[in-house]
This record gives C-alpha cells, structure tokens and sequence, in this order.
C-alpha cells in the first residue's frame, strides 16, 4: 500500500522513464501474526507477551522484577481503559493489541511528523501537506512540461486530496497525529477501507468503467517485455479471477469483490487474543476486567525474571 503521494509520483515517474519488468505486484493485505511463538499457555505465555506488548518491549519486561513488571502493567492498564470506567472490555483490549502491533507505523510517523506540522500546532493542515508534498511542482510548473510528469502531478494531488479527507474525521481540513498516521496507512484502519479499494480501482482500471476485468488484474502483476508466452503462474492467476476473484462470474470484479481480494476478511487474532485474555483473566465472569483482575493474573500478559525461570523449569520438565 502506498504511503505517500509523493512516493507513489516518484515510483510513477520511474515507470514512465524505464520500461516496464516482468513481475508480481503484491496488493493483498495480510495481517500478520501477533507472535512467532507457538500459543500454549501449558508451557509458556510468552505469545500473550509479545501479543499484549509487542516483540521488543516483552524483551524489556523479561528482564524486570516482577514488582517492577506489575508496576508497569497497572499503569498500561489506565492507557487501555479508553472511557476511564475502571473497566477494560473486549474491544478496548483489542484496541490496545492492533495499536501495539502497529507500533512501527506511530513511529515512523512521528520520524516524519515535523516535515509536515510546519507551524508546530500538533496538526497538519491540508496546506501543509500539499506544500511539503507538492510545493516545488506548484511552484515551478514549467519544469514538468513533460505530458508523463504533469499528468502524474495533477493525478496524485486530488486522491491525495480526497484520501486526506477521509481521514479528517472532524471535517476541519487538518489531521491530529492519529488522523495523520490513518491517512499515511489507510490500509490500518477500518474507515479507510473505502479509500484502499478507490485507489487500486484508480491504478488499475485502466479504461475507466469502474471495473477490473480479467486482462486489467494481470496487467497489474504482469507485462510482456518480449511478447513470448505467459508464465505459469500468470495462467494460474487468470485462473484465480475467474474461480475466486469474479464472485459472480460475470467477467470482472466490482468493488466489493475488489475488497474481498485485497483485504480479506480472515481471522482476527488481536480479537481472538483478546477474548483469551479475558476468559482467562475475568474472575467474576462479567466480560469485563478490572485492574485488580488484570493484576491478578499478571503474568499472563506480562513476563519478568522470575517468570522466565519458572517457564524453563516447566518447559525442561516437559523435554525430559
């Protein structure tokens, strides 16, 4: 997915200038697992650790007392209750999860927050990321006379237009650090979603009837450089759009099937984790958790010294 309009203009521009390879474009958005570890509380919770912190900062609470680890889980507690009820529910725990998982995201945004936020007011407006982004072709026009670099300038500034837009939840044409993070990463939140399917429709419907037949989704992945034969595994893509893709087979994906190919709907482990957590932890059976239940069964979402000692003595007791 693309991250920056001037990004997919720099990569559009490339393609112009050089003739096109033979390859796989990759559009589909896979989430990606919560752990490498394998989920067996039997012998370890390290995959609910690195599920409820992240990869590296579960590293960083395994070298932590465990008054220092509950310390610090009972302080997280209070950035996972979004409405402030003393409760964390399902979905707020969910929340927490993606958010975590996405870390890498908040904070290569906030590498570049300060390229954008020119007047330092924690927002960008959309006169600033047009400046940043487009302010020397403004400028100076005359040097994209080129018909390529003026078409791909004046192609790129409305759908970055429109998907600035759509992020800006409260309609004022300028985006706090979250809105900003939605708009760089559409393809992470779910009112972005529309735009994700707008913009591969926009790259790849090339004759403009708002459909992507069979020759357009391979043209997407694949070009002729000598004229010679497909591929094997471009047939077994044109037998993929007409077996899977063209849900009602009737020759070409709309934008729901479009959707139903990029992102699909499988498996959500950050709920899946989520609703493990609270079964295990939620001692009075309301679907809530309170920080007192959290705290209870602490080692279960966070690990320490001593529960890394105790999980090798049980995974070497298990080994023998």
């Amino acid at each position: 997915m693309e991250l920056l309009g001037v990004v997919s203009l720099l990569l559009a521009l490339a393609g112009e200038v050089c003739s096109k390879p033979t390859y796989r474009k990759e559009r589909v958005y896979q989430e990606p697992e919560l752990s490498d570890q394998l989920h067996e509380d039997n012998t370890s919770f390290q995959y609910d650790h690195e599920a409820f912190l992240g990869k590296e900062e579960a590293r960083t609470f395994d070298q932590l007392t465990p008054e220092e680890s509950k310390d610090r889980l009972g302080k997280i507690v209070a950035r996972i209750d979004n409405d402030s009820d003393g409760y964390v529910t399902t979905e707020e725990l969910k929340n927490w999860i993606k958010r975590v998982q996405n870390r890498y995201i908040y904070e290569n945004v906030a590498k570049v927050w300060k390229d954008y936020d020119m007047n330092k007011d924690s927002k960008v407006t959309w006169e600033e990321y047009k400046q940043a982004t487009y302010g020397y072709y403004l400028a100076n026009p005359e040097e994209f006379e080129d018909a390529s670099d003026q078409f791909n300038f004046r192609r790129m500034l409305p759908r970055d237009e429109r998907r600035f837009k759509t992020a800006d939840l409260d309609g004022d044409m300028s985006l706090t650090r979250e809105e900003f993070t939605a708009f760089l990463h559409p393809e992470e939140f779910e009112h972005m979603k529309d735009i994700v399917i707008l913009e591969t429709l926009d790259d790849i419907d090339k004759n403009g009837d708002g459909y992507v037949d069979e020759d357009e989704y391979i043209a997407d992945m694949f070009a002729h450089e000598d004229g010679g034969p497909e591929p094997d595994w471009v047939k077994t893509e044109r037998e993929q759009f007409a077996d899977f893709r063209d849900i009602n087979k009737d020759g070409k994906m709309d934008k729901e099937e479009v959707r139903h190919w990029i992102l699909p709907q499988d498996y959500d482990h950050a709920l899946a984790e989520a609703r493990h957590l609270v079964y295990e932890s939620d001692v009075n059976k309301d679907q809530l958790l309170s920080k007192e239940e959290i705290l209870e069964n602490w080692n279960m979402f966070v690990g320490s010294q001593a529960t890394n000692y105790g999980e090798d003595l049980i995974r070497n007791h298990v080994e023998l």
